[in-house]
């Protein structure tokens, strides 16, 4: 896919995406790069067998050399039910199906469950770099409460090969400092074997959701949980495309002040992503946002959500269910058109 391609994909918003000048300007950030180890990453107190487990990962898929990643996640079998998940293409119970759709869907590497993984470990370890997501919530527990709880330990990530864990805490929820503290434990241990940190940063408290907005998904809320994430370690933050702002305002909590929202965001939408990039330490820790539900107009939303984190400063895209509840060659090729935005270089930083 190329620019012209981008351009008509994006349809009305082409201009507003393609042509934003960001209120924080871009001077001051660590952008991904082809050097981006050596230029940024090195500077941390990461050690050697991490930087190069960081190395591997940028070094795999279509999108090697460029500082840029696309992960495939598929660990809603646990979050959102096996069968919800993958009733619309039922090949991925099979976890073997996943590893090829990332394989041949160009992915820097793939992040699942620590049964996906260890079923095919010895097959597909050493041909795409791993990620194993060792906790996650689980829908059978009545009534649902949100939690994580550990499906997994990270012995077992380093005993299956795996370059990186992953895992989630659901900021601002009951549970979540207990899911803090844990989780830095957990990450200061996968650091000391060598493995780079992912932190799914998620917020989850129904005082969030007003009757007018749903600021779970609030730059102001969101970058702030960024910033909690990589202090506890998060070499890459996961995190929801921003689409609104003003939690902390609205729901009257917190610290803030009004340059938040002026000098350091606007309404637009890739303003609001660089507010999360600027919470990850300048970007210096990498922001890759998610895909989303998978819908009516997946390949449309997918770019979109491609350009706005890069032009943002952002690291990449880790995008599943658009992907795998198609069939395997329509999965690949939205995978491929995420990855061509980012290869793609008339598609600047804002």
């Amino acid at each position: 896919m190329n620019y012209a391609e981008i351009q008509s994909l994006l349809g009305k918003d082409a201009e507003n995406l393609l042509a934003h000048t960001c209120t924080v300007p871009k001077k001051g950030l660590h952008l991904p790069s082809s050097s981006w180890v050596d230029d940024t990453f090195i500077q941390s107190d990461r050690n050697i067998r991490t930087l190069c487990s960081f190395e591997r990962i940028l070094e795999h898929g279509r999108l090697k050399k460029t500082g840029y990643i696309s992960i495939l996640p598929v660990d809603q079998g646990i979050e959102h039910t096996a069968g919800a998940s993958f009733a619309p293409n039922p090949i991925y119970f099979d976890p073997e199906n996943i590893i090829k759709l990332a394989i041949e869907g160009g992915c820097n590497a793939v992040a699942t469950t620590l049964g996906c993984l260890g079923s095919v470990a010895r097959k597909y370890a050493h041909k795409i770099p791993f990620v194993l997501k060792f906790n996650h919530n689980e829908l059978l527990t009545y009534p649902n409460m949100y939690d994580q709880n550990l499906f997994g330990s990270i012995k077992q990530a380093h005993e299956q090969g795996c370059a990186a864990v992953g895992a989630t805490v659901y900021f601002g929820s009951d549970n979540s400092r207990r899911q803090i503290m844990e989780i830095s434990k957990a990450f200061e241990m996968a650091h000391e074997l060598g493995m780079v940190t992912i932190l799914w940063c998620y917020l989850r408290n129904p005082g969030f959701k007003t009757k007018e907005k749903d600021f779970h998904t609030a730059a102001d809320l969101t970058g702030q949980a960024n910033h909690l994430g990589v202090t506890i370690k998060a070499d890459i933050i996961k995190q929801k495309l921003p689409t609104n702002n003003g939690g902390f305002k609205t729901l009257k909590f917190g610290k803030q002040t009004e340059k938040m929202y002026t000098e350091l965001c606007s309404d637009h939408p890739i303003d609001l992503c660089r507010y999360q990039v600027i919470n990850n330490y300048m970007g210096r820790m990498g922001l890759i946002n998610s895909g989303g539900a998978s819908g009516d107009n997946d390949l449309q939303e997918a770019v979109a959500t491609a350009v706005i984190n890069k032009r943002a400063g952002g690291m990449g895209l880790i995008l599943g269910r658009k992907a795998f509840q198609k069939e395997m060659k329509e999965g690949i090729k939205l995978l491929h058109a995420v990855q061509d935005t980012y290869l793609c270089k008339e598609v600047t930083i804002a």
